[in-house]
């Protein structure tokens, strides 16, 4: 048994199943998994957009490193199984760099949060908080 098509099937798991729950929005903001920019990373909402629409192309992506996996396993003598191990792994890549200019771009286009106010503050933009000052003087 080889043991070349190990590399893609072990990028393209976690792949799958990141893009799963980032396609279903039930991907939570977390360290690791997801797209993890500067857009995406401002909110909860930013994140939760950047992901779902990033969602189906890492899904796609992680399929490919599954499927080129199997594949290569099918395949006899080492040449095809190192052909077919390296393509996935380079599509596999590729797609997942797209699916991640494409959810930075998604989580760009979010408006910024707005302002949470202090605790007994109404919102009457005195100036005497702190929270107005940044679009005051803007």
């Amino acid at each position: 048994m080889n043991l070349v098509p190990i590399a893609p099937l072990v990028a393209g798991l976690p792949l799958v199943v990141v893009g799963f729950l980032g396609l279903t929005s039930r991907l939570p903001r977390n360290r690791f998994g997801g797209v993890r920019t500067e857009a995406t990373l401002r909110s909860d909402e930013a994140f939760r957009v950047g992901n779902k629409v990033a969602g189906l192309p890492t899904l796609i992506a992680g399929l490919v490193g599954v499927l080129g996996a199997a594949l290569a396993w099918a395949m006899s003598g080492l040449g095809g199984v190192l052909t077919v191990a390296v393509i996935a792994l380079v599509g596999l890549v590729a797609i997942t760099v797209a699916a991640g200019v494409l959810g930075n771009r998604a989580a760009e286009a979010v408006p910024e949060p707005e302002p949470e106010l202090p605790a007994g503050c109404a919102g009457c933009q005195c100036g005497g908080c702190g929270v107005f000052t940044k679009t005051a003087t803007a």
